[in-house]
């Protein structure tokens, strides 16, 4: 008997309810295989994925993102920000909340990380969800929830600048309540906002002021607005601001003055055209109007001024330029000098119907330019920003960048990619610049 008769004979001889028994259980050692053979362990990590991919050989690893600060993290400093980075796959979006303020932030090129913009708040509480793609369109989320510092030590800043109107000369003067030692930092955090394009750059005045001046002067009917991000931002170690600063203003129209000591001439130069020559009498010997390229600072009608033989002198349309007492004003006393001989103690001697029409149209900010004078001006003697070049302006930020500002912000960038300026005359900025100048 051939062997598989033998088997089928043996198996026959079998009773009828072992033979039950063995079709069970082959029927099910065949579901068994069928059941292995459809399914996978499944993932840990979150998100989506087609049925089948996780053991697929050809499927490509899920995106792996980590965020920082790391979850639970407490006392983060907030200065660092929020980064996030795809170590595989590519970023899709990255959602930051504090409270109920949404935070901004920039993706990289490429969308392999992610940082916040500015500075994050002192004592708050973040949470970060980021969402990234792998190549085979698999998303995965990462979450992270994390505190910032109360920090020990604050500083406060305030600017000079209110809502109003002010000339083309104006500069943005920032002061802080404590010494700044990362400056750059600070300049990083201020964003400018400008109606009409314009490049300048940022310069510190000791270590409790910043300014910032455009390359040459701002448009007229500019506006203006900064915010600097200073929430957070640590401006030396362990002393963290605690607010933001922000101011709006307008620039109005080119009212330019230029007074040659010499000629005893002032060139007035009105909505960006030469208007009059008028004639002048400056300081006198000993009391010389001293050189340089200052913005009006204030005016009144009148000032009460002080001098060797006179005292509280009620002196009419009245517009100040320098903090040691300097002014364009009207003096009718010396009408038989103006445009002959500088008899003043310092000002600018104007007739009454010249200083007049000057002080009407007058605002804080409108460039005065004196030259030929035997005295250079002192710096800090008024708002002096204008004394610099643009390469000494430059190199007195702690960025050495310039500032690019439009109706969308502002942005740092290399000096070198910035446009050449035309050839600088009254109307555009001062020239020469008059730093010390003879």
């Amino acid at each position: 008997m051939l062997e598989s008769d033998l088997s089928r004979a043996g198996r026959d001889d079998l009773p009828t309810s072992h033979r039950f028994r063995l079709g069970i259980i082959a029927v099910c050692g065949i579901m068994a295989l069928f059941a292995a053979a459809c399914s996978s362990q499944s993932g840990s990590s979150t998100g989506s994925s087609q049925a089948g991919q996780a053991s697929s050989p050809t499927a490509s690893p899920a995106a792996q993102v980590s965020v920082t600060p790391a979850n639970g993290t407490v006392n983060a400093k907030p200065n660092a920000g929020i980064s996030v980075t795809a170590a595989s796959g590519r970023i899709s979006s990255v959602t930051v909340m504090t409270g109920s303020h949404r935070v901004g932030g920039t993706l990289s090129t490429g969308a392999t990380s992610w940082h916040t913009n500015w500075p994050l708040r002192t004592g708050a509480h973040y949470s970060v969800t980021a969402i990234a793609v792998n190549k085979d369109g698999r998303t995965t989320t990462t979450t992270s929830s994390f505190s910032t510092l109360n920090p020990a030590a604050t500083f406060s800043a305030a600017t000079v600048l209110g809502d109003q109107t002010y000339g083309v000369g104006m500069p943005i003067s920032i002061t802080f309540s404590s010494p700044v030692v990362h400056r750059a930092a600070v300049e990083k955090a201020i964003q400018i906002t400008s109606s009409k394009p314009i490049v300048g750059a940022w310069m510190w005045d000791g270590n409790e002021t910043v300014d910032f001046r455009p390359q040459t002067y701002w448009p007229q009917h500019t506006t203006v607005s900064f915010v600097a991000h200073f929430n957070g931002l640590e401006i030396s170690r362990g002393v963290y601001g605690t607010s933001n600063l922000s101011q709006s203003f307008r620039i109005g129209n080119s009212l330019i003055g230029v007074t040659s000591t010499r000629t005893h001439k002032t060139r007035i130069y009105w909505k960006g055209k030469y208007y009059a020559t008028w004639a002048d009498s400056s300081g006198m010997p000993g009391d010389d109007t001293a050189n340089g390229t200052y913005v009006t600072i204030e005016k009144a009608n009148p000032t009460l001024m002080s001098g060797p033989g006179y005292k509280n002198v009620p002196v009419f349309w009245s517009v100040r330029f320098t903090w040691s007492g300097n002014y364009y004003h009207s003096a009718p006393w010396s009408l038989g000098e103006q445009g002959f001989e500088n008899v003043s103690h310092g000002c600018v001697n104007l007739s009454p119907a010249h200083a007049q029409w000057y002080y009407d149209r007058a605002d804080p900010g409108d460039p005065i330019t004196i030259t030929g004078s035997p005295v250079g001006g002192a710096w800090d003697d008024g708002y002096t920003e204008w004394f610099y070049t643009w390469n000494q302006l430059l190199a007195h930020s702690a960025t050495h960048m310039a500032v690019q500002a439009g109706p969308t912000g502002s942005v740092m960038v290399q000096p070198s990619t910035v446009p050449t300026q035309a050839k600088n005359t009254v109307l555009t900025g001062p020239k020469p610049h008059n730093y010390f100048a003879r």
